[in-house]
């Protein structure tokens, strides 16, 4: 059975994505760093489905901690063929608001831990001259924000990350994409309130309505398990919002 680790999978996209992995065939590891009981009951609920499925509580910014689960995942699953790098953290702050500490944390997570988890599942992939990593980006990342700054750089350093490694690593049989969501309705979007996300759904996306986390994950599963000859591509699932 192919093993996938998948970051920030205890709700939204992430959850999603262990969600529809899982039902593909995939034993999923469901990464979360506070929501223990959603991770744990998604566990549940996988298995219920007879899924093979763990969770593991990590910082994906602290590397030993990262190398560490994967150490697990190794173990219990096997090793991993698939990262789905989407753990992230973002909030809206002016320029001059952020501090160095915030920026840093930012970084940290959104860039620095699918640096962390490259390196812990790339040796597998290396000898095995096979495997698949998927980065998850943002709309942000290719176009920037308003008081988005930190943020949209993370995630901009993202599509760099796969891009590049996904040429280097193209010749030992391992593909490497990013797919960069719209506004998907999870919880990380409604700090924007329910008003500008209905005048976004309305007057901005051309679809006329916000993503769901599950369309995100459908796009993840096909670069993971149909897109067999795409590599270094970034694809947008924004419902139109930059055409």
């Amino acid at each position: 059975m192919k093993v996938a680790l998948i970051t920030g999978a205890s709700r939204g996209i992430g959850a999603a994505t262990a969600t529809a992995l899982a039902r593909a065939g995939w034993a999923v590891c469901i990464n979360y760093i506070e929501q223990t009981e959603k991770a744990e009951a998604l566990v549940e609920a996988l298995r219920a489905e007879g899924c093979a499925a763990i969770c593991h509580q990590a910082d994906v910014a602290d590397r030993e901690a990262v190398f560490a689960m994967v150490a697990r995942v190794e173990r219990e699953l096997g090793p991993v063929d698939l990262l789905v790098s989407n753990a992230g953290i973002a909030e809206q702050r002016q320029f001059q608001d952020i501090s160095p500490a915030w920026w840093e944390r930012m970084l940290a997570v959104d860039l620095g831990g699918a640096f962390h988890c490259a390196q812990a599942v790339l040796g597998h992939m290396l000898h095995e001259h096979s495997g698949c990593m998927i980065f998850v980006s943002s709309i942000w990342g290719g176009h920037g924000a308003s008081c988005e700054t930190a943020y949209a750089s993370a995630k901009h350093g993202l599509i760099g990350l796969g891009r590049s490694l996904a040429a280097e690593l193209a010749p030992s049989g391992i593909r490497v994409n990013v797919v960069a969501p719209g506004v998907i309705d999870t919880d990380m979007v409604q700090v924007l309130g329910r008003e500008t996300l209905d005048d976004l759904a309305r007057n901005v996306i051309p679809m006329g309505r916000l993503g769901r986390p599950e369309e995100i994950a459908r796009a993840i599963v096909y670069l993971a398990d149909e897109a067999s000859y795409t590599t270094g591509q970034v694809l947008s699932c924004d419902g139109g919002f930059f055409i």
